[in-house]
């Protein structure tokens, strides 16, 4: 206690609404210089991916006593609780599952391949350090790791609701960004390697790849068809929609959160959380309304304001990080390692038994590891055409990524008899 009222003292900011603004400044900023197409910032970013700084600059800056805890805890309590079902749910929205099937099977069979990657990878991978160093992987480190499957299937948003159902504490909760980002980041590299050599690539997996070719012109078509301005009520109806739909999570988490609390398998299984309830709620709804006109708001920006909402609850996640317990749990990095490892090599088992390009090997890993806000790179760097292809399949992960995340860190925990 004595720790907690000597932070709250030193703290260089002691208002949480001056936390609030000083952070979205420090979004603003990272975005401004993210932007530029010239000079030293665009270097910079070619080597180092904005979202990384939107989670160390507030985890620096909180590990040098700018902010109390209270106002990292306010802070991110209402980007968990309000923006990350929201976000989820915008998210989600704009699935087009018709669009998704349009890419080819090989396409979504390559998109899963690294869903069950990450799946059966990070089961494995702790199953393995169980028996080699028991001691790493020992206590709460597979609810840590829960968090990276989050990411790594889904993306931030995954991530937070990961942290939120199994009360990561913040400490590891740091360590763990680390590790999903060092080792998301050097898979990245080899990808925009492979999308150089994807000719050499699709000749060793014996890839047809003309399908590729008429994907660019669907894509091109597509998303010449579909644009359009958006106006003021497009952003409130889009807002009244998304925030509707997560006050009847609240009301779904209150009522079913209690009833599943009086039996012993269901808070197992964190039936009892109102918060799991939450998040269900507002992704089944995502995926839900997809299939009405309500789909059509993504057109207005229903994704972007999402993506906006992942922000600042990325932001938030990083108030609350304390960076020198990174040094502590280096071991952890390796257990990251080797869980990739596994999600690689059933990439190309399953590529070259499908024959499927280098392009679906790329984009479905990154789709899941990136996520909306990498894979649309990853894509592009193949053919700028081909973007949005990564933001559809990435767009699907969002919808699997909390369901996948959840599996993945049940069998961790049975593996280690948590």
């Amino acid at each position: 206690m004595a720790v907690s009222e000597t932070t709250e003292t030193v703290a260089l900011i002691q208002s949480d609404a001056v936390a609030f603004g000083f952070i979205m400044a420090v979004l603003g900023l990272i975005f401004y210089t993210s932007s530029r197409q010239h000079g030293f910032w665009h270097q910079f970013y070619k080597h180092i991916p904005a979202l990384l700084l939107c989670y160390f600059v507030p985890g620096a800056l909180n590990s040098l006593g700018f902010f109390t805890e209270s106002a990292g805890d306010s802070i991110y309590h209402i980007s968990s609780r309000y923006l990350l079902p929201a976000s989820l749910f915008l998210l989600t929205l704009s699935i087009d599952l018709k669009k998704i099937f349009g890419l080819g099977w090989r396409a979504l069979a390559m998109f899963f391949t690294a869903t069950v990657g990450i799946i059966i990878g990070g089961p494995l991978a702790i199953w393995l350090f169980h028996v080699i160093s028991p001691e790493w992987v020992a206590g709460d480190v597979w609810k840590g790791m829960s968090t990276v499957a989050g990411s790594w299937i889904g993306g931030g948003a995954n991530q937070a609701a990961m942290k939120e159902l199994y009360d990561v504490q913040e400490s590891l909760f740091g360590t763990m960004i680390a590790v999903d980002v060092l080792v998301a980041e050097i898979w990245m590299i080899g990808l925009l390697i492979m999308a150089k050599k994807s000719d050499g690539m699709d000749k060793m997996l014996g890839a047809d790849n003309s399908k590729i070719e008429d994907l660019k012109i669907t894509v091109e078509k597509y998303t010449r068809e579909n644009e359009r301005v958006s106006y003021l009520n497009d952003y409130m109806i889009i807002l009244g929609i998304a925030f509707a739909v997560v006050g009847l999570g609240h009301l779904i988490g209150g009522w079913l959160a209690p009833f599943f609390d009086q039996y012993a398998w269901a808070k197992e299984y964190s039936l009892n959380s109102s918060f799991l309830w939450l998040i269900l709620t507002a992704t089944f709804a995502g995926v839900g309304l997809s299939f009405t006109r309500t789909r059509e708001y993504e057109h207005a920006g229903a994704s972007k304001i999402g993506s906006v909402f992942i922000y600042v609850l990325v932001a938030s996640i990083g108030m609350k990080m304390n960076l020198g317990e990174i040094y502590h749990n280096w071991q952890l990095f390796f257990v990251g390692a080797v869980w990739m490892l596994i999600h690689i090599i059933l990439l190309f088992i399953v590529a070259k038994a499908i024959k499927a390009p280098a392009f679906f090997i790329a984009v479905g890993s990154k789709a899941n590891v990136g996520g909306a806000a990498s894979a649309p790179v990853v894509a592009a760097a193949f053919h700028p055409s081909l973007a949005p292809v990564g933001v559809l399949l990435a767009i699907l992960g969002y919808a699997v990524g909390t369901f996948g995340a959840y599996l993945t860190a049940e069998m961790m925990r049975i593996v280690v008899g948590g």
